[in-house]
């Protein structure tokens, strides 16, 4: 079975404190449900069409395991403290097998 990974790409961060917030929720709720940060931060160079944005990559066993992290309710308790602090693009794309 194919891995699952979760890109997140910040596209503005209103509020930092919000952020925050969310990060000391979201963290554990990923990684209780497998997920496993692989990349998390600034980036290093941009090419073509990219933006210079916040870019978080995580690894889960499956696509199956990726969304159930998403729709768990440790996550929704996260999402709940991040509100509207931060404009995102948020995929999970499957892995080559």
């Amino acid at each position: 079975m194919p891995k699952a990974y979760w890109i997140s790409c910040y596209r503005s961060v209103s509020n930092p404190d919000a952020l925050a917030g969310y990060a000391k929720l979201a963290g554990p709720a990923i990684q209780g449900a497998g997920g496993r940060f692989l990349a998390r931060g600034g980036v290093a160079k941009i090419y073509e069409a990219g933006l210079e944005q916040r870019t978080v990559l995580i690894e889960f066993d499956s696509v199956a395991a990726a969304i159930a992290a998403y729709e768990s309710d440790g996550y929704k308790a996260a999402l709940d403290a991040l509100g509207d602090a931060a404009e995102r693009d948020v995929r999970i794309v499957e892995g080559l097998a």
